[in-house]
């Protein structure tokens, strides 16, 4: 019985290893909150992070948290990103929430749905230093309803 428990927490410990192993490591996840649930056109949201690794590519995801009651099956949102040198470069992008026959494609529990949506789609390399990426949404609903709060996360891709 005692060589069982024994093989048993090796195994265990060997699965947990390898399931753990195959993901991608977090570097930075930052989210703002809006109290009222509500997003004003005009409120730019900052978020600033620190590359020390510039061999590793890194995936850069929009987090966002919203009510069952949101309007949209997307959001447009306008991303500028300015590097550790000063460069500064902007993009509108259309990011999709939600399709006909899935409904919500983010976790949702009760009413709430959580989304991580890919920015860049494809993994990316960024100069050693501090970048900043700049958030504000560009949608005609101002402010934009039912938003519990959105962010940026950063994730280190390991080889």
């Amino acid at each position: 019985m005692k060589g069982f428990s024994v093989k048993f927490f090796q195994m265990s410990v060997m699965v947990v290893l390898f399931l753990t192993s195959c993901q991608t490591i977090p570097l930075y996840e930052q989210t703002t909150i809006f109290p009222e649930h509500s997003w004003s056109a005009k409120q730019v949201n900052a978020y600033q992070f620190n590359i020390t690794d510039t061999s590793a590519s890194y995936k850069v995801y929009f987090v966002i948290r919203h009510h069952n009651a949101y309007h949209y099956k997307n959001i447009w949102l306008q991303v500028a990103v300015q590097t550790p040198t000063g460069s500064l470069s902007k993009q509108n992008v259309n990011l999709n929430m939600a399709d006909e026959s899935k409904g919500w494609l983010g976790t949702g529990m009760d009413d709430l749905f959580d989304q991580r949506i890919p920015l860049i789609s494809l993994p990316s390399h960024f100069q050693k230093g501090i970048t900043t990426f700049y958030l504000q949404h560009t949608m005609r609903e101002d402010p934009l309803q039912n938003i519990l709060s959105s962010g940026i996360r950063v994730e280190k891709v390991k080889p």
